[in-house]
C-alpha cells in the first residue's frame, strides 16, 4: 500500500523533480563557468602578452616584511647595484698638507649591463635612466657632434675601438652583457668625482702655445686645435686602456667626458687590453688555470653541503633562466645572481615559473631566442660585439648562445599561456644572496684566490709600477685609466691582499693609485683608494706601521702614504715567495699539491 502511494505521488511530481534538476544542473554550469573566467583573469594577471609570469604585487624593494629583510634588501639594493645618485666623493686626494700629486692610475669596472645568460622576460625589465642632467648633455653632445672622432654617435678614430658605438643600442633594453643607459650615468658621474679631485692637481686642464711642439707614442696628435685660440690642449699626458668590449670602451668613453674637456676628449686614442685581467705580455699560465678550476671546484664543495640552497638555486634557475642546465647538471650560483640583479638594479617584479607551455619551443619566440637562430643582430641593426661571457665566472667562460632580436609574431591567436607553478619570493632572493656573499669571502680570502690574484695580475702590477716610475721621473704621463670588468679589480686586490667587506666588484667601482712628492725632500708615496675608501694600510707591503697617516689639508681628516720602494720591492723581490718561485714562469708551472700550496 505504501509503495503504491508513493509511485502515485512521485507521477504527480514529476514534473517539479524536473525543474529541480534542471536548475540544480543550470547552477552548477553558472558556477563553472565564472571559475573557469575567474582562472583566465587571474592567468592574465601572471603571465602578460610580452612577458614571462610578472606578477602585479609588490615588486623586491618594497617596504615589506620583518626588519632584518628590510635592512638586507636596503644593504643588496646599495652594495651590488650602484645607483648613479649613490655614486659621491669619497677619500680621493689631490690635495695633502705638505705632498705634490704627482700622478694618478684609475682601474674601474663598467656600469650596470644587461644579464649574461639570457633570461626570461628580460625584455619587460626597463634598463633605461632618465632625468638625469648629466646623461642628458653627454647624449646631447654625441648626436650633435661629427668630426674626425665621432660621427652618427660612433668612435671612428683608427684602431681596435673604430666604429664602436659610445652609446648603448637601446635605451630601456637590457641588451645581454651590454651597458645600459643607467651604466652611462654611473660613469658620468664617477668621472666627475675624478674630474673634482685630480684634474687641477694634475694640470689636465692645462692649454699650451700652438707653436709648442711635442710628440707621444700614445696619443698620436698632440694637441686639439681651437680656431679662436692660440692656445691648445696637451693629450700626452692622458693613458686610455680597455678590453675590446662594448662596455667597457663605453664606460671609459663616458667616465673621461666627466673628467676632461670635450675638445680634449675628441682628440684621445684608446690603447686595446687583449685580457680581461691586463696580463699585457704575462699570459699564458697554466697554474692559475689549476687555481681557477680548483677554487671552482671549494665552492661546489661549500654548495653540496648546503643542499636547501642548492634546490633554491634549481628552482631560481628554472624560472629566470632560459637555457637552464641539463636536468641532474647543477647550476652556477653566481650565475642566478646575476640574472636576480638584472630585476633588482632596475626595480623589477621578481618573476614567475611556468610548469608547461605548448608554444613550438620554449620561449623561442616570446623571449627572443629562436632555437637554432645565428643572428647577432641587436634591435638597431648594429653587430653585437665581443660578448664576454667570463665576468664573474657565471659559465666557465664558454661562450652562450647568440642574441635574436626577431619580434613575437602576434597574429598567432592560437597560442595559450603556459601555466604558472609559482613566482619568485624575496625570502628565496635573500637567502640565496646572503649564501653568496658567505661563499664569496670563504673564496676571496683563500690561499688559492690569493695565489691566483698573483698569477693573474702580475702583468697589470707590473706595468702600475712601470707608470709610478716614469710618473715620479717627470714624465708627462699623468693619468692612465684602465678600464675592465669585476675579474680585473678582484684579481688585483686578492694580490695585494686589500681588506674588503664586500667580495663582489660592484658596477662603476673605482680603484685608484695616487702617486704623491714630499714637498720636504725626494720622498716618493702612493695611495690606493678603492671605492671612495683609503685601503693604504691593509696592503701587506703598507700594513704593520709602514705608512705614513698625514693630513689632508683643508678636506680635513687624514690619509695613508706608503714609500713607493714598497711596492717596487714587492713586485721585483717577494712577489712570487708564497707560490715558492723566485720568477713568473716559475710559478705558473702547474704544481702538485704540497705543504702550503693546494
Amino acid at each position: 500500500m505504501l509503495l503504491k502511494e508513493i509511485a502515485r505521488f512521485s507521477l504527480q511530481h514529476r514534473t517539479l523533480y524536473c525543474y529541480l534538476i534542471l536548475s540544480i544542473w543550470i547552477f552548477l554550469l553558472i558556477a563553472g563557468m565564472y571559475k573557469y573566467i575567474g582562472s583566465i583573469e587571474n592567468g592574465n594577471n601572471l603571465l602578460n602578452a610580452k612577458g614571462f609570469g610578472y606578477r602585479k604585487t609588490e615588486r623586491f624593494l618594497a617596504e615589506e616584511g620583518d626588519s632584518t629583510d628590510r635592512i638586507r634588501v636596503k644593504e643588496i639594493n646599495q652594495t651590488d647595484c650602484t645607483h648613479p645618485f649613490a655614486i659621491v666623493t669619497g677619500e680621493e686626494g689631490g690635495s695633502l698638507e705638505g705632498w705634490t700629486l704627482q700622478g694618478v692610475l684609475l682601474l674601474i669596472r663598467h656600469g650596470d649591463r644587461g644579464p649574461m645568460a639570457h633570461v626570461r622576460g628580460i625584455n619587460e625589465v626597463d634598463c633605461g635612466y632618465e632625468n638625469d642632467p648629466t646623461l642628458a648633455r653627454y647624449i646631447n653632445f654625441l648626436q650633435n657632434t661629427t668630426t674626425g672622432s665621432t660621427s652618427g654617435g660612433h668612435w671612428m678614430k683608427t684602431g681596435p675601438f673604430h666604429g664602436f658605438p659610445l652609446l648603448p643600442a637601446a635605451s630601456k633594453l637590457c641588451l645581454l652583457a651590454q651597458l645600459t643607459h643607467k651604466g652611462i650615468a654611473q660613469m658620468l658621474h664617477v668621472g666627475d668625482i675624478v674630474r673634482q679631485a685630480y684634474a687641477n692637481a694634475l694640470g689636465l686642464y692645462t692649454r699650451v702655445p700652438i707653436s709648442t711642439q711635442r710628440t707621444t707614442p700614445f696619443n698620436g696628435s698632440d694637441f686639439i686645435s681651437n680656431p679662436t685660440s692660440s692656445f691648445q690642449y696637451v693629450v700626452d699626458d692622458v693613458v686610455i686602456y680597455s678590453t675590446r668590449y662594448r662596455r667597457t670602451f663605453q664606460s671609459a668613453m663616458a667616465l673621461l667626458f666627466g673628467v676632461l674637456p670635450p675638445e680634449k676628449w675628441l682628440a684621445m686614442q684608446i690603447q686595446e687590453s687583449h685580457s680581461l685581467s691586463y696580463c699585457f705580455s704575462d699570459c699564458a699560465c697554466p697554474q692559475a688555470e689549476k687555481l681557477k678550476k680548483q677554487l671552482a671546484s671549494e665552492m661546489n664543495g661549500h654548495l653540496s653541503k648546503h643542499p636547501a640552497i642548492g634546490a633554491i638555486v634549481q628552482w631560481i634557475g628554472a624560472a629566470l633562466l632560459q637555457n637552464p642546465q641539463a636536468a641532474g647538471q647543477q647550476i652556477n650560483p653566481l650565475e642566478i645572481r646575476d640574472a636576480l640583479l638584472a630585476h633588482i638594479c632596475h626595480a623589477a617584479p621578481l618573476p614567475c615559473r611556468k610548469i608547461h607551455s605548448n608554444m613550438p619551443s620554449a620561449d623561442s619566440y616570446r623571449y627572443g631566442s629562436k632555437t637554432g637562430s645565428s643572428s647577432t643582430q641587436d634591435p638597431l641593426g648594429l653587430d653585437v660585439i665581443n660578448i664576454d661571457l667570463d665576468e664573474a665566472t657565471l659559465s666557465g667562460g664558454g661562450a652562450g648562445p647568440p642574441i635574436n632580436t626577431e619580434q613575437p609574431d602576434d597574429s598567432d591567436t592560437t597560442e595559450q599561456e603556459p601555466e604558472i607553478e609559482g613566482c619568485v619570493e624575496k625570502s628565496h632572493v635573500l637567502a640565496l644572496m646572503s649564501y653568496i656573499h658567505w661563499a664569496g669571502m670563504k673564496e676571496l680570502y683563500s690561499q688559492s684566490m690569493r695565489q691566483q690574484g698573483l698569477l693573474r695580475s702580475y702583468g697589470l702590477m707590473r706595468n702600475i709600477v712601470a707608470y709610478m716610475l716614469r710618473m715620479i721621473s717627470g714624465d708627462r704621463v699623468k693619468f692612465v685609466l684602465y678600464s675592465g670588468h669585476d675579474k680585473t679589480l678582484e684579481y688585483l686586490i686578492a694580490s695585494l691582499g686589500v681588506q674588503l667587506e664586500n667580495p663582489f666588484i660592484p658596477y662603476a667601482s673605482r680603484m685608484v693609485f695616487e702617486v704623491y712628492k714630499s714637498d720636504k725632500d725626494t720622498q716618493y708615496y702612493f695611495r690606493l683608494v678603492y671605492n671612495g675608501r683609503d685601503v693604504t694600510n691593509t696592503i701587506d707591503v703598507c700594513e704593520s706601521g709602514k705608512s705614513l697617516n698625514v693630513p689632508r689639508g683643508i678636506r680635513g681628516g687624514r690619509a695613508h702614504l706608503c714609500p713607493i720602494e714598497n711596492i717596487i720591492r714587492f713586485i721585483h723581490d717577494d712577489y712570487f715567495l708564497s707560490l715558492n718561485a723566485t720568477n713568473y714562469k716559475d710559478a705558473c708551472m702547474a704544481q702538485t699539491k704540497q705543504d702550503g700550496f693546494f
